[in-house]
Parts: structure tokens; sequence; C-alpha cells
């Protein structure tokens, strides 16, 4: 776990300061995520490493003075909303980016939507963000439940697991990331043989891999993140399922390897859109997060995306003149497409949803492995238009039929 006293200190600094004029000709940006719970290694402080790299790289190009504000909402919808209503009307805030655990997403976004400030998802999963809730005033970044659900299932079908049992986290993110997978599972044939659900943060895992070994399946899936994957899986290994049933994560990200070591964690399959040591571009840009992490971590691909996130936003700022209008720059962002040094080329749809591509990704053994960090081979590259839900299929409002 990351030492945060400094960053706690700064963040309660920030809720509690007096209100900031709104209209000082200073842009703010929120890092809005979990701090100190079972997520902040995934994001964290790392996220808010991530967007001031984005604002000094913007420094290059523009005068426009910019600040990173920072708080951990404790994976509690009611203080992440409320710490984004206090941002928003108090403290002059313009754009909140990050957001893991998507039930306070969705409120951050109606919050934007609302007073026409703009969310930008990267840490956060739901792929309502771009479906039913999607908004004119949100941008989701890096990945979400659809390509993650129906792109690892996928996978995992291709090598004949068909029937699967799913041990989820009982909140929207993982209701959502089970319902995408278990929709892949049923289309090619398979079989889901049951659930189970499981509280954030739980620490004993041994019922639902109990009722996970009774069911018989092929395959136990599991719709959870972050330090909830990785005690699931430790356990599991202790538990020995592996022995007759294939465990897969279906969100595994790059701290979860070193968490679990390599000689558990080989062979596990994972979808990311962006790994540090893809190219030189990457692994530049890396070797500077990592120098101003405090456990000198590599950036996973969340964190990455709360660097290009904030660097596009900030470009569509200056497109657009002024940060007032949250639509009108989200508008900017969707009609200015990049070639991002860390994703690539990068459109966003009139959904909201940033296509880029996606890489399948496998854990190294201990005897491929060159150094801590070195932790994924590359298997596939899934280009943006297989990796997220077609445009036509997600129900979003903002969709001309």
């Amino acid at each position: 776990m990351l030492k945060l006293t400094t960053i706690a200190a700064v963040v309660l600094s920030l809720l509690w300061s007096p209100a900031r004029a709104e209209n000082d000709g200073v842009l703010r940006i929120g890092v809005l995520n979990d701090m100190s719970g079972v997520y902040s290694d995934f994001q964290g402080p790392g996220s808010v490493i991530a967007a001031q790299l984005a604002v000094e790289d913007f420094a290059k190009q523009s005068k426009r003075k910019v600040e990173v504000l920072a708080a951990d909402h404790q994976n509690k919808t009611d203080v992440g909303a409320a710490i984004a209503r206090r941002w928003f009307d108090v403290d002059g805030v313009d754009m909140i980016v990050d957001v893991p655990n998507s039930a306070i997403a969705l409120a951050v976004a109606d919050i934007a939507r609302d007073k026409n400030k703009v969310f930008i998802g990267s840490g956060a999963g739901s792929s309502l963000l771009t479906g039913a809730k999607c908004s004119p005033n949100t941008v989701h970044w890096t990945y979400d439940t659809w390509a993650m659900g129906h792109g690892v299932a996928r996978g995992v079908l291709q090598q004949g697991g068909k029937s699967w049992f799913f041990i989820t986290a009982d909140y929207a993110f993982g209701d959502d990331l089970q319902k995408q997978a278990a929709a892949e599972v049923l289309a090619e044939g398979g079989e889901v043989k049951g659930d189970v659900r499981h509280p954030l943060g739980v620490s004993d895992f041994s019922s639902f891999l109990l009722q996970a070994q009774a069911s018989g399946a092929q395959v136990v899936g599991l719709a959870n993140a972050g330090g909830d994957t990785v005690n699931s899986i430790k356990q599991a290994a202790e538990y020995r399922l592996g022995d007759k049933q294939k465990i897969v994560a279906l969100i595994f990200d790059l701290q979860s390897v070193p968490a679990l070591g390599l000689k558990i964690a080989q062979g596990i399959t994972a979808l990311n859109a962006f790994y540090w040591d893809f190219n030189d571009q990457t692994r530049a840009w890396s070797r500077r997060y990592q120098e101003r992490h405090a456990q000198h971590q590599m950036p996973n691909h969340m964190q990455a995306g709360v660097y290009s996130a904030t660097l596009d936003y900030l470009r569509a700022v200056d497109k657009v003149g002024s940060p007032a209008d949250g639509r009108a720059v989200v508008a900017a962002m969707k009609a200015m497409p990049v070639d991002d040094p860390l994703f690539g080329h990068v459109t966003i749809r009139e959904d909201g949803r940033a296509m880029h591509d996606m890489y399948l990704l496998e854990v190294k053994s201990p005897a491929e492995s060159k150094g801590e960090w070195d932790v994924f081979k590359i298997t596939s590259i899934i280009p943006a238009d297989k990796a997220f839900r077609p445009l036509d299929q997600g129900n979003c409002p903002l969709v001309a039929h």
C-alpha cells in the first residue's frame, strides 16, 4: 500500500479551504479516486502524478494557468458526490478525471452535466457511461466493462472454457462486468452455472470460492478489480481451484502482478489499453512517471489514461478559448482526433467513448521476466472498432438512430 500521509494532508486542505474565486483565471482539474482502499494502488496517487505530468507538458505549448486538485472518495457515493459538488460550486474546478467505482462515476457524470462541467472517466468502468447514461459532458477514456467482459470472455471461450461461474463485486461496476461477460458466454453457446456477490473490500473469499468450486464450472470468472481481484486469486491458489477450474480475472492490471508474484500470476490473460513497455514513447513517459512515484511503480493503463485524457482536454480548452462551457469543450474533443504518445490514434465518438486499440496480454513466467515491471507479453492487438461496443448498441440518447 502506498504511503498516503502527505497526499492525505493535501486532500484535506483542498476540501476544507476557503472558497476559491471561480474566475481567477486558473483552470482547475480534480483527480477524484480511491486514495486509501482497494483501488489505491491502481489509481490513487499515481493518477495524480499522471495529471500533473499532463499539465507540465501542456505548459510547453500554452501559457494557461492550470492547477491539479486531488481527493479520496473512499468508495462512498455520497462522499464522492459531495466532493464533486464542492469542487464545481466552491473551488472552481472545471473538470473531474479518473473516478474508479462506477456508482460514484455515474453520480459525478450527472453532476457534471447539471453544472455544465466536464467529467472524464479513466478508472471508471461501467459502459453505462456511454450507454443509457451517456452525457454531452462526459468522455470515457481508457476501458469499459463491455470491452473487458466481452473481450476476455471471447478469448477464454475460444480456448474451450464454455461453462462459467462468476464471483462478482456487489455494486454497479461488478454487475455490469458480469452482465457483459455472461452475454458473450451465452452468445457463443456457453453456460452460466451461477454467481455469488461479495462486498467491496472483503478480506475473506473462502465461502465464495467454495461455491464456485461446487458449481463444477470450467471457468471461475472474477467480476471484480484491484485488491479484490488480487485477494481472490491468492485465495483461489490456496484452495487449488486452478487445478480443475480456470480462474479468469475480467479486470487485471499491472500492479496485480507484483502483488501476486509471477509464480501465481504467470499465464493470466489481461486486456489493457496501454502497457509501459510497448514502444520507445511509452517507455520514456513511464520512466518520468516512475521517478515521481513514491514507490517507483510503473503506470498502469488507467493512470496513463489520466495523462492522455487530461492533455486532450487541455488542448480542447485552448481551442474553445475557455473551460466555462463544458459541453463545448467535450464537443471540441470529439472533433479533434489525436495521435497520442501513449494510446496511439484516438477518436472520441458521439456517445463519449474514446476509441483506441486494446492489447491482449499474458503474464510472463518467472524465467521470462527480466525485472520487477517486466511482467506482460503482448499476444495480440485488438483494433478499436473490435474492442468496444458498436455505437448503435449502446442506447445512448445522444446517438441519432
